[in-house]
């Protein structure tokens, strides 16, 4: 991880969370609980997005605050280390809601950890915006204070069905994916999703999440001699996944793995990356027009200057996540979690990260339902690896690359 976002990250959970414990509501002050993952299989992901958190608070505090009948609140963080572990998110979650006195609440990173937290939230009537998790299961739960910000995950292969069709009508695939639930999720709909369209999966894999060696899988791979492979899980998998598909010449001619290709370091990977590409749910090239807060180019720019990386769409969730709680509660003109529940239940709009509207059907209450993913893929520009989107047409900002070389 980058010394200056690792640095930045340690600065802001090193924050004494006991001090704003005490009549904070008093004090014009909104407290917003969450935890990260310092450690452990989501640490790069959740690192990312903690980012996203603290640029948008910053941006917050520097404009004077969120304002609530006449009155302007400085937001604050409590946070504390999940280490990617679920009993430590549900403990965690118990406190910042019993102890710190949160207001509101971000979600961890990853949809398992996700699900464990919304379990608390819920208990405690306590609004949560989910960033980081697209496993579209924890909405159907009947939670009435969850509201997600990224598309779920039975859309998140769809593009890359659709690109590679284009390209080959009666493509085969070969399924690979990581035995998480949101990996699986996707996986799910992938397999509809390419009954749909008769593209035939020869291969129909998955493996632990914590898989180091995928010799074995990719001997199944080259004897199957699929046109595509589909899946993957977070960075620690799919980094070596891609790595090992590159060394071993397993012959693919295109190859699409979630979260670990959206991120900078992936291009650490030199040529195994080339071609590879990544559904996501945000990219520094979009030009969506926001309806309040900064473009998308502006969050870039000022992301890439706070911290000397490029922003991914973790990142991008995170500020997001940001901007939808803060509009929500400008337009409740309160903290009440039932007027700020209902204003979300209304929410209608465009940000840098695109349209958010939640579903107010009860059987799934707080699922996103506008938000469109798109797909990117590592390309050579100007003899470097750079992210291009190449996936709907519409947003293309160069031709997808196929066969990978």
């Amino acid at each position: 991880m980058n010394r200056l976002f690792r640095f930045a990250l340690a600065a802001l959970l090193l924050a004494a969370p006991a001090c704003f414990a005490v009549s904070a509501q008093a004090q014009n002050t909104i407290i917003i609980g969450f935890t990260v993952s310092q450690t452990g299989a989501m640490q790069v992901d959740s690192a990312a997005q903690v980012g996203g958190f603290e640029l948008w608070r910053d941006d917050v505090n520097a404009a004077g605050g969120i304002k609530i009948g006449g009155k302007s609140y400085m937001v604050k963080f409590v946070t504390y280390d999940d280490q990617s572990q679920g009993a430590r998110v549900q403990q965690l979650y118990t406190r910042l809601i019993v102890e710190d006195k949160a207001d509101f609440l971000f979600s961890p990173y990853s949809s398992g950890l996700v699900a464990t937290a919304a379990v608390i939230s819920e208990q405690n009537g306590k609004v949560m915006i989910t960033t980081g998790a697209a496993e579209g299961k924890t909405y159907t739960l009947g939670n009435k204070y969850l509201f997600q910000i990224y598309s779920p995950a039975d859309l998140y292969l769809t593009g890359a069905l659709d690109a590679l069709k284009s390209k080959k009508a009666d493509a085969t695939i070969a399924l690979v994916y990581s035995d998480d639930p949101f990996s699986k999720a996707a996986a799910a709909a992938a397999r509809d999703q390419a009954g749909q369209r008769n593209l035939k999966i020869v291969l129909d894999e998955s493996y632990p999440p914590d898989q180091t060696d995928f010799s074995a899988i990719i001997n199944k791979i080259v004897s199957a001699k699929p046109d595509g492979l589909l899946g993957g899980g977070h960075y620690p998998d799919g980094a070596t996944l891609a790595r090992q598909l590159h060394d071993q010449k397993a012959g693919v001619k295109w190859v699409t793995l979630f979260v670990a290709p959206d991120s900078p370091q992936f291009s650490q990977l030199g040529d195994a990356a080339l071609g590879v590409t990544v559904p996501s749910q945000w990219a520094p090239q979009v030009t969506y027009k926001p309806d309040f807060g900064p473009t998308p180019a502006d969050f870039a720019k000022r992301f890439q200057a706070k911290y000397n990386i490029a922003p991914a769409y973790f990142a991008a969730g995170g500020y997001a996540g940001g901007l939808v709680l803060q509009h929500a509660i400008e337009q409740a003109g309160s903290l009440d979690p039932e007027k700020v529940t209902a204003a979300l239940n209304k929410i209608d709009v465009t940000t840098m990260f695109g349209r958010t509207k939640f579903s107010t059907d009860p059987a799934s209450h707080g699922l996103q339902v506008a938000h469109s993913v798109i797909l990117s893929q590592w390309q050579k520009k100007d003899g470097d690896l750079a992210k291009q989107v190449i996936w709907p047409l519409s947003a293309a900002t160069s031709p997808i690359l196929y066969p990978l070389p």
